[in-house]
Formats: C-alpha cells, sequence, structure tokens
C-alpha cells in the first residue's frame, strides 16, 4: 500500500518535475535535452549482462571514477551502462569516458523517474548482470524492478548520515522493503553500516569498505599545470580556492575576502560554483562588490590563462578542472558547508597537500571530516570565525604545509576501497 501512494504522488508530480526541469533549462540547455531517456524510451548499443552503474550527478561520478576504471580492468568484455540524473553529472561522464564511449565499451543514459512501468521497460532494455548505486541514491522501483528480474543491487560507497537515516525511518513501509531488496551493502563507515542495519538491513548483506573517495590519483598533468598558474600569477601571491560554492556562500567568502585584502592586498581568490547556471550570478555578486573580476572562460578564449597583477577574483566558469584550480592554491575552502547542504568532498584538496578549511555543516562527510581534523590536516570553522581562521594560515606558510602534509598521509593511510569493491563485485556477478 505504502508503494501504491509513492506511485501515485510520483505520476501526479510528473507535470511539476517536467516544468521545473524546462525552467532550469533557460539556464542550463541540457535539463531540456534528451527527455525520452527519462521515460525509458532509447535504443540500447551496448551488450546485453553488463554492468549498471548509477552515479547520479557530479560528485558521485567523480568518486565513481575509480571503480569504473578498476571493473573495465577486471572485466574488459563487459559493457558499464552509466547513468545519471542532472545534465552537469552527465557532462562529467562525457568528459572523462570519451574513448570507451567511442568505443561502445561505455554507455550513458540518464536514469528513467522512478515509476514501475519505467523502471521495468529500462532494466529489460539493459539486462544488466549486476547493478551498483553509488552512495544513497536508494529509489524503490529501480531496486523492485531489479529483483523481480533477478538483477543483483549493490550499494557502493554506502553512505547514510544520521539525518537521513532519520527521514528513512519516518516512512518504514516503504524504505524497509527497499532497503532489504538490497543484495549488498558497501559502506563506507562503521556508522553507515550500523544505521543500514537499524533500517532494516540484515547484517549479513552489509560489509565495510572504506570510502572509494580516498583512492584519488592526481593526473601529473593537472599538478603540473595548477603550479605553472600559481607561477604565473606569482609565486609569493597567495590565492584561495573557493571549491564547489553555492549560494549564500560566495557572498560569504567574498566578504571575509575584503576584510583580509588589509593585511594581504595581492590575495586572489578563484571562485568554483558548484553549478554552472551559477556562474553569471557570481560573476554579479563580485561586480557589485566593486572588486576586479576575470572570468576563466574569457581568459581561455583570449589565449591568456593568466589574471594580471590588478586581479582580485578569478571565476573559474569552466567544467572538469577542480583539481588544476585546487593545485594552485595555498588554502582551499570546500563549499556546501557554510550553509545546510552537508559539504562537499575535501580529500581532493588533502590529496593535493593543501590546507583545506571546511565550515560546520559537514554530514555528506561527517567521518572523514572528523578524521582530517583529528589529524591536523583540516580546520574547521563557522562564518562568524572564517575571517580569523584564513588570516592564521594566510599567516603561517608553515601550518598550511604541515596541513597540507597531514591530508595527504590520511588519503594514503585510507586507499584500497576500490579494490575491495572489485572483489565484492566479482564475486556477486560470478555468483
Amino acid at each position: 500500500m505504502a508503494r501504491f501512494f509513492y506511485n501515485l504522488v510520483f505520476t501526479l508530480a510528473i507535470p511539476i518535475i517536467l516544468l521545473r526541469m524546462w525552467l532550469r533549462g533557460g539556464s542550463n540547455p541540457g535539463y531540456r535535452q534528451r527527455w525520452t531517456e527519462r521515460f525509458a524510451m532509447f535504443t540500447f548499443n551496448g551488450k546485453a549482462n553488463g554492468l549498471l552503474i548509477h552515479s547520479v550527478s557530479v560528485g558521485e561520478t567523480l568518486a565513481a571514477e575509480p571503480l569504473v576504471r578498476s571493473l573495465q580492468a577486471a572485466h574488459p568484455d563487459l559493457t558499464l551502462t552509466i547513468t545519471t540524473t542532472t545534465p552537469t553529472g552527465s557532462d562529467q561522464v562525457l568528459r572523462l569516458y570519451a574513448g570507451d564511449l567511442a568505443a561502445g565499451r561505455i554507455v550513458h543514459l540518464y536514469l528513467p523517474y522512478d515509476l514501475p512501468w519505467l523502471m521495468n521497460r529500462f532494466i529489460k532494455k539493459i539486462q544488466p548482470s549486476i547493478c551498483i548505486i553509488m552512495e544513497t541514491e536508494l529509489w524503490p522501483n529501480i531496486i523492485r524492478s531489479c529483483n523481480k528480474q533477478q538483477v543483483p543491487v549493490i550499494l557502493a560507497n554506502a553512505r547514510l548520515s544520521e539525518k537521513s537515516a532519520k527521514g528513512y525511518a519516518k516512512f518504514p513501509k516503504l524504505t524497509r522493503p527497499m532497503l532489504q531488496g538490497l543484495d549488498l551493502v558497501a559502506a563506507q563507515h562503521r556508522n553507515d553500516a550500523e544505521r543500514f542495519i537499524a533500517l532494516g538491513i540484515d547484517d549479513r548483506k552489509v560489509d565495510v569498505t572504506g570510502s572509494i573517495k580516498f583512492d584519488i590519483s592526481v593526473p601529473k598533468q593537472s599538478l603540473a599545470e595548477g603550479q605553472a598558474l600559481k607561477v604565473q600569477w606569482g609565486e609569493s601571491r597567495p590565492v584561495m580556492v573557493l571549491a564547489s560554492s553555492h549560494e549564500g556562500e560566495d557572498d560569504l567568502i567574498l566578504a571575509s575576502y575584503q576584510q583580509l585584502l588589509a593585511d594581504f592586498p595581492d590575495l586572489l581568490l578563484t571562485i568554483v560554483p558548484r553549478h554552472p547556471e551559477r556562474f553569471d550570478e557570481v560573476a554579479a555578486l563580485v561586480l557589485d562588490r566593486r572588486l576586479n573580476l576575470v572570468r576563466r572562460s574569457e581568459s581561455l578564449e583570449k589565449g591568456n590563462l593568466q589574471p594580471s597583477a590588478m586581479t582580485q577574483v578569478y571565476l573559474a566558469d569552466t567544467m572538469g578542472e577542480m583539481l588544476l584550480l585546487l593545485a594552485s592554491a595555498d588554502v582551499a575552502i570546500i563549499g556546501g558547508s557554510f550553509i545546510e547542504h552537508g559539504g562537499h568532498n575535501p580529500l581532493e584538496a588533502c590529496a593535493l597537500s593543501k590546507a583545506v578549511v571546511m565550515g560546520m555543516s559537514d554530514y555528506n562527510f561527517a567521518a572523514i571530516a572528523q578524521q582530517l581534523i583529528n589529524q591536523g590536516a583540516m580546520q574547521q570553522t563557522s562564518g562568524e570565525q572564517l575571517t580569523t581562521c584564513l588570516r592564521q594560515l594566510l599567516e603561517r606558510p608553515e601550518l598550511r604545509m604541515d596541513m597540507g602534509t597531514q591530508g595527504q598521509r590520511v588519503v594514503a593511510d585510507n586507499q584500497g576501497a576500490v579494490a575491495r569493491l572489485t572483489t565484492l563485485v566479482t564475486e556477486q556477478l560470478y555468483r
């Protein structure tokens, strides 16, 4: 009965969802494209009995790359179908796997809306051997459709915050059958595993594999290009990077930046908005504060990567360059953490040996954040104390260096989740 009402409400909401997508398409045209895939109307060009990996959006797609590469190496004859729900996630898939997509080793699609007739048709077309869902993107009907068609479902790199667990617990008649339909939960941490078990999953289906986000491989090219940018801007010039910012955070960091200019007049702030539809909005915020702005897209078009000495804010209005831009930083500020969004991944900056600052909202990375804080690799601060925190880091290069060293060590010490997950997938594949 609970699933009946879920399906009824979801069906009635489809016109609203489509209208919202059309409106969002005004700033990001991707929302108005490939709608047929969202209704499971497509021609599947891959091989049956491959692997289906749902990676939702940008963060999950980037995090899943080491696992995708490992599964490709372990099972080169299998087609990997990677699904997302957002255009930005789609763009990441197209960027990361261009060669594999062209060769047919990987197929990319939007995941259909979670209605039984759509999911049944989708799974019948793909005919996967296994469905791998990244992190917490759980939908009742895709799991039920896989169960009906005898497709094992693995929740990989699974995390479940206390807040999310409480949300699931409010609807036990819907969520309990859904969770029991999972064949394996590969949890990031023991706390995540315990929350899944408390919600009704058999503890024999739960394995703590660690977070694949630690399995970061920093491309030498990104590191070299980031360091080259730093040299071009002036090696002695301090650089702060605000990574994956959301509405409400840019203005907060800009206010702090203006206070810091009194002590660090040549300080450069690079802002990397999380969503491309906000590029113009952030540019307007910078100009409203009468700060000198350079947009990376414009500087690339003109063949000049270097802001002048007069440039105060560098707006990274491009995609797929986060590692490069973090590599140019002295201090990395993690977005999504100064509003109630749960924070974004701080491990990329740690892998690059950067001093990392995060806001107080960290529920998406609570265990990782606490580990980094305990090891002296990251500082956590409120918006009110942000300027003081940043000033201390800018004044003390030895502290930044020590934090960077500790961060890199934490990343190295916790790697191995990808290998463990690949083994579990292989075991499930040949069971």
